[in-house]
């Protein structure tokens, strides 16, 4: 089915599954609240800047673990727990970010961050570096070419059957590259080998390296799945709409908290009304909402990239890490919040 006639289906609300147009008068969606635990350092750029984190787990010291986040007229900051900066990369039009921990690069066991990089509107790149783990640093590795236009999303994809890393470029008008990296050299290369297309403006995506399923975010119309595969049809599957009930425009940044081998919560920034919507997987049945208010640090408000990864982070953070941009951290400049995974499952009743 050609990709303009299911967007006509998802707006329409007749499409896919429990995600179809809610009955009319139903009772509105209940919102939780939670509250951050730490703020990051804010970004040294003025308006619109900070925009997508990407979170790595330090397995033998969960309190350790760091945060790189983009800077997108800038470059790539790299934070503590505490939210403090420990390095910056420069670099001027870093968008979105996405990391692996366990590739080996140039022979070499590492953490892979890469990032995409609008510094030419014509033509798309990702920014790769190593996050060197034992001196907290980001190791600038290379800039590779990803294909025409300006590239706005990306997330990274391991294949579980034979360890591939690929990477998934967004480009603004809905253009999807994907990437296969070649990391046997010092320096990273990468080959596109398929392209998928969503209809309009498109940004957040995230891919479940456990069921090979990429999740991508339509931003006025909706939510999509694709066989993250190469080989596999480029054809989208439409999972949930923008419906202004449960998700608003823009559907922004996306993320995952992973149970078991194909379960778990798929979390989406409704960007319109500040809040952040739970979709169950694999079935995307609608799970809950919350928001990040004020607390111990300031709320959250217009966020663009969320990051969570689930496990022990330490005392603060004991069944999970949520990172979430804010976009107005007045009086300051934006910054990105750090919520304890286990406050939004309590909050929303989640096992």
């Amino acid at each position: 089915m050609r990709c303009a006639v299911l967007v006509g289906l998802l707006l329409a609300g007749c499409g896919h599954g429990p995600e179809a147009a809610l009955p009319v008068g139903s009772a509105p969606v209940v919102t939780a609240m939670v509250t951050a635990v730490a703020e990051t350092d804010p970004v040294a750029s003025t308006d619109d800047a900070a925009d997508d984190p990407a979170i790595w787990r330090n397995p033998a010291d969960p309190a350790r673990s760091l945060i790189v986040a983009t800077d997108k007229r800038a470059g790539l900051h790299l934070y503590d727990l505490k939210g403090r900066r420990l390095d910056f990369a420069a670099s001027p039009r870093l968008n979105n970010v996405d990391l692996r921990a366990g590739v080996r690069i140039g022979g070499v066991p590492g953490v892979l961050v890469a990032a995409s990089d609008r510094a030419d509107d014509a033509q798309a790149k990702m920014a790769l570096f190593r996050l060197d783990a034992v001196a907290r640093k980001l190791v600038p590795l290379a800039s590779v070419p990803v294909g025409p236009g300006e590239a706005y999303g990306m997330c990274l994809w391991t294949r579980a059957r034979d360890g591939a890393l690929f990477a998934f470029v967004v480009m603004k008008d809905g253009r999807i590259d994907q990437m296969a990296f070649d990391l046997s050299g010092a320096v990273p290369t990468a080959t596109r080998v398929r392209s998928l297309k969503l209809g309009t403006q498109s940004e957040g995506c995230v891919a479940d390296d456990r069921t090979g399923r990429l999740y991508v975010s339509e931003e006025d119309v909706g939510l999509w799945g694709f066989d993250a595969d190469p080989a596999a049809p480029a054809t989208p599957e439409p999972l949930a709409k923008v419906d202004g009930v449960r998700l608003f425009a823009d559907a922004e940044g996306m993320t995952l908290a992973p149970m078991g081998r194909k379960g778990g919560y798929l979390v989406v920034s409704s960007q319109g009304d500040n809040s952040y919507a739970l979709y169950r997987l694999p079935d995307m049945r609608f799970a809950g909402r919350f928001r990040i208010g004020d607390g111990k640090v300031d709320g959250t408000s217009e966020t663009d990239g969320i990051d969570l990864v689930v496990g022990d982070f330490g005392p603060d953070y004991p069944g999970g890490l949520m990172v979430a941009q804010d976009g107005d951290n007045a009086p300051a400049t934006q910054n990105f919040k750090l919520v304890a995974w286990g406050a939004v499952k309590r909050a929303l009743g989640l096992r």
